[in-house]
């Protein structure tokens, strides 16, 4: 009975240690596209503001809080409420057009929205000097 407990517990800790070194080892563009996720929920829950703050900080220079509420509110109102998304790319990059080198991964979404079934959006994320992935850039086609 006693070999039977050991054998369990070892297994529960083996399977903890597993579970512990694949979360460690997550890559870099698992994160980013999480980061993309996250900050499309506040998109997509009208929270613009919030996701002005989320972003990166190259997004915060390039765009004013509020041009950025109101050009987000704009394009995605009309839009309607989000019915899916789907994962369709992502690709590490070092370089974009107009935006310095560094650790970029392009996010790409098969989206469908209440009055628009077949969109595509592009979200780019960039590793910040803290370590965090951040948005850095949205579009919609």
């Amino acid at each position: 009975m006693r070999t039977r407990a050991s054998a369990v517990a070892w297994g529960a800790l083996a399977l903890l240690l597993a579970t512990t070194v694949v979360g460690a080892a997550e890559s870099p563009e698992a994160k980013a596209v999480a980061s993309a996720k996250s900050w499309l929920a506040l998109v997509d829950a009208g929270k613009y503001g919030p996701s002005w703050d989320a972003a990166a900080a190259t997004f915060k220079g390039a765009v004013a809080q509020a041009d950025w509420e109101r050009m987000v509110g704009s394009v995605r109102g009309p839009l309607g409420g989000l019915l899916s998304r789907e994962l369709a790319a992502s690709k590490a990059v070092s370089s974009l057009p107009g935006a310095p080198d560094g650790r970029y991964v392009v996010v790409q979404f098969k989206t469908a929205f209440e009055h628009k079934a077949q969109v595509v959006e592009t979200v780019t994320t960039v590793l910040e000097s803290d370590g965090a992935w951040r948005v850095t850039g949205y579009f919609i086609k």
